[in-house]
């Protein structure tokens, strides 16, 4: 059940479709255009685009292009698509085919000066600090702090998740779930419902072109109230306990270019917990997957 379930939350992310555009330019529309240095406004600014900038395109990947750019130390950049627009091949103008390394700076159209890296504005987060992504649909600004949604782990556990991320580092983590276990050595089946605060530290950023990784680690405690149930109940055992355990984690969340606001994280774990039934030894690892939907 774990490995299907795991296998269908993997499916359901989207993977951006990669395109190679031969002679195709992206023409800047708005009134300067952010050329980062991934594709994710996590990653820094390398330059800006005027409105009317013509840019040769390199490869389409969905909701970003990387565009020929002289300012960025590989020699391109991303912009998103949501600042201009596309020209099919053959339906160019004169400027489409023009490389931001020959435009001449004597030309007296603004689309035509030549591209240099402009300096970073003071609004603009320093590198490695955290900024808002841009969603693929409309450009919608997020900043990847506050995100909802749900698990499933070992010992069939499912539940609610969140996270809340205070700064490029350091969050904070909340889960409620629920498992059940089964013994090999005693009759019936304990269920558990535990609510588990915790706290994540992550490691490092890296933004790709296709998909944006923070591993982290962290600990939580999780605060348990576990119930027997037997065929035949029996009135000298307890029926449900209750008690405190605690988990040490260590993961990594991936979120993609195609869905910004959707980050994918899978963890493995060692927990200490209560055992108050015999025979009934929760597992001391674990696995689990989760996937967090960020609204802020």
């Amino acid at each position: 059940m774990f490995r299907r379930a795991a296998a269908i939350l993997v499916t359901l992310t989207i993977f951006p479709a990669v395109l190679h555009a031969q002679d195709t330019v992206f023409t800047v529309s708005v009134q300067s255009a952010d050329v980062h240095k991934g594709p994710s406004t996590a990653a820094p600014v390398v330059g800006h685009a005027a409105s009317g900038t013509v840019l040769p395109v390199m490869r389409n990947l969905g909701s970003w292009l990387q565009v020929s750019w002289v300012g960025a130390p590989e020699g391109f950049g991303y912009v998103h698509l949501t600042t201009g627009r596309l020209n099919a091949p053959g339906a160019t103008t004169s400027t489409a085919n023009a490389s931001p390394r020959t435009l001449s700076a004597s030309t007296s159209a603004p689309a035509q000066v030549p591209l240099t890296t402009v300096p970073r504005p003071p609004s603009t987060p320093a590198t490695g600090d955290r900024v808002a992504p841009v969603g693929q649909q409309g450009g919608t600004p997020i900043s990847h702090l506050v995100g909802v949604g749900g698990m499933i782990g070992s010992m069939s556990s499912f539940g609610a998740t969140a996270r809340w991320w205070h700064d490029k580092h350091l969050g904070l983590q909340l889960g409620a779930t629920r498992d059940a276990i089964t013994s090999d050595v005693a009759e019936g089946r304990v269920t558990s419902m535990q609510i588990e605060p915790g706290v994540v530290y992550a490691l490092f950023d890296r933004v790709r072109d296709y998909v944006w990784v923070r591993p982290y680690v962290g600990s939580a405690l999780s605060f348990r109230h576990q119930t027997l149930k037997i065929p035949v109940p029996d009135p000298s055992l307890p029926a449900s306990d209750n008690g405190v355990g605690f988990r040490a984690f260590g993961g990594g969340e991936l979120t993609f270019a195609s869905a910004t606001q959707f980050g994918l994280s899978a963890e493995a774990g060692y927990r200490r917990l209560p055992a108050p039934f015999a025979g009934f030894e929760p597992d001391r690892f674990s696995l689990s997957i989760a996937g967090h939907w960020y609204i802020k």
